[in-house]
């Protein structure tokens, strides 16, 4: 259906003039992100119960004062107060499984249908001022419902408790799982306990059944944290409805699964990786977060001082070789070579990545996802980029000889190669690579830097202080309180920004080995790890331990952090 604009619905109604209408569309071109409804309020030509009543006449909707509602806890009870505030809506009916919201902002069509995934219902809407909205989700939500206050209702809930009791442990009823996995009460803990944690910008979300509990933790800032363990019988239900979102198969409760559970949530895509592997008391399950809203694929914002992020610019900027990027799993480095690839992603030339899987979509790039129970595996994967005359690629991970193999033939052929390795610092990777079985002299024609990384958790801003290192963690760091003395370390003292934790938000730590003719020498005469390590850092290369000690020193991080994310090297 074809609506008409709200600005000529404005004139129309002779609310604004026609250069009060260019004037906002002016204004809306220097904030694209802006409503013309919201221009028009700030500006002062247009009042909130105006731009409402237009917005109700464009998209077909009624018009309502919430103060006019008095809204039941049952109907309350179907939009938990995170969804309500990250939404901006308020139920104010519910009837013939449809559930009525009001809402200011009707021409985010995207929302119904988020609620519809999230709810299980039909979703109706009605227009209201925005001002009304902010003061029902105060009035009504105001107690915050929490996790807590779900698991009290779902533990009171009697058909549920059948319904579990029929499931059983035993032979899984197809029909009756399913049934149990939609119901309403479980929908509603499972739905908090997403949006929660993608509110907070958790990277993973772990449900673990044991014995006697079951427990469910979320990853936040590289940290896991345990929310308010539901009981333990509702083990089951939880995790089919996992499945059911992910459309694994549940009746399969011995093997592992993986599936994908695709969400847009507040109008921006968000990815569920969903592993489900079975245990002693049940099915573990956990779900890797990937919100593509929160990901800045920006070389010059993911954390590297000028020096490094200078030399990592001049070393991708290089025709063919190889360039690796080290470190545990979940420290950024997928991150890293994905904000290199963007700023190699020129019309001139063809990007290829094989990965597995492919964590985000980027415009001009061909990405290929791995799928090894196909036969689709690195090597195979990455043979058959070669034939796609590609000039840039990137292996996701070098996992044995065979893809190592590849990946040097295909930068010895002029092509210019990316990847991933488990190493735990720069240098050891030419130590992890002849022990795949690369030969030296491989290693030196094609390697042309190694970046390792780290990420330690940013100290959070709203409760930051000054603080000063006990002896313990000197002594750790090798450093004496005379050394210290001119320097100023900070700490979180923990608020409600940071959940109490004194950090918010996370970055990285750089170190950043180039190769030149003195390392490729020793590493043909299979110099030791040690060796290689002090002559790269006597061509300038910062380990990660003392990338750590600046960033503390700069009040970014705290010196535990360091410490428990780096090493002292000998």
């Amino acid at each position: 259906m074809a609506y008409r604009r709200i600005g000529q619905i404005f004139i129309e109604r002779k609310l604004i003039t026609r250069d009060q209408l260019e004037a906002m569309l002016d204004e809306q071109k220097k904030n694209p992100g802006e409503l013309i409804g919201q221009i028009g309020e700030r500006l002062g030509f247009v009042s909130d119960e105006q731009v409402a009543e237009c917005l109700a006449e464009q998209f077909h909707l009624q018009v309502i004062s919430l103060s006019e509602f008095v809204i039941t806890p049952e109907v309350l009870a179907h939009i938990t107060e995170p969804m309500a505030n990250l939404y901006r809506v308020v139920p104010i009916a519910f009837r013939d499984n449809t559930v009525t919201i009001a809402m200011c902002d009707p021409q985010k069509f995207a929302i119904l249908d988020e609620l519809r995934n999230f709810l299980g219902y039909d979703v109706r809407a009605v227009v209201a001022t925005s001002k009304d909205i902010t003061k029902a989700l105060e009035r009504y939500y105001s107690t915050s419902e929490s996790v807590e206050s779900i698991i009290d209702e779902l533990e009171q809930d009697k058909e549920l408790s059948q319904a579990l009791d029929s499931a059983g442990q035993g032979a899984v009823d197809l029909t009756s799982a399913e049934a149990l996995a939609e119901s309403a009460p479980v929908r509603k803990l499972l739905n908090m306990v997403l949006l929660l944690a993608i509110k907070d910008h958790a990277s993973d979300i772990h449900l673990e059944p044991f014995e006697t509990e079951f427990k469910i933790r979320i990853k936040s800032d590289g940290v896991l944290y345990e929310m308010v363990p539901p009981p333990a019988h509702l083990a089951f239900a939880i995790t089919t409805r996992v499945k059911v979102m992910a459309n694994l198969d549940i009746a399969e409760r011995r093997l592992p699964q993986d599936g994908r559970i695709e969400l847009n949530v507040a109008g921006h895509p968000v990815d569920l990786r969903v592993s489900v592997l079975p245990t002693m008391f049940g099915e573990s399950v956990v779900m890797r977060v990937l919100d593509r809203g929160v990901v800045n694929l920006d070389l010059g914002a993911i954390g590297m001082n000028p020096e490094t992020l200078r030399g990592f610019r001049e070393l991708i900027d290089k025709p063919n070789g190889i360039v690796l990027v080290t470190g545990p799993t979940g420290s950024g480095k997928t991150t890293t070579l994905y904000s290199a690839l963007s700023e190699l992603n020129k019309m001139e030339d063809k990007l290829i990545t094989t990965e597995d899987p492919v964590e985000y979509d980027i415009d001009g790039i061909v990405q290929v996802p791995i799928d090894s129970s196909i036969g689709n595996t690195f090597a195979s994967a990455l043979r058959a980029i070669l034939r796609q005359d590609p000039d840039v690629i990137l292996v996701g991970e070098i996992r044995d000889t065979e893809t190592a193999e590849i990946a040097i033939q295909a930068s010895l052929t002029g092509h210019m190669v990316f990847s991933t390795l488990h190493t735990n610092d720069a240098p050891s990777t030419i130590t992890r690579l002849r022990d795949m079985g690369v030969p030296p002299f491989m290693i030196t024609a094609t390697v042309e830097g190694i970046l390792a990384q780290r990420l330690v958790r940013r100290i959070c801003p709203k409760c930051k202080e000054e603080t000063r290192p006990n002896n313990d963690m000197l002594a750790e760091l090798r450093l004496s309180a005379a050394e210290v003395a001119s320097k100023r370390f900070f700490r979180g003292r923990g608020c409600q920004n940071c959940n109490n934790s004194g950090y918010r938000g996370r970055v990285g730590l750089f170190e950043l080995m180039v190769m030149n003719d003195e390392i490729r020498d020793m590493i043909m005469r299979n110099a030791s790890t040690d060796e290689i390590r002090e002559r790269a850092r006597n061509y300038g290369m910062v380990a990660l331990r003392d990338a750590g000690m600046e960033a503390a020193f700069a009040g970014t991080t705290t010196v535990e952090e360091v410490v428990r994310e780096t090493i002292q090297e000998a």
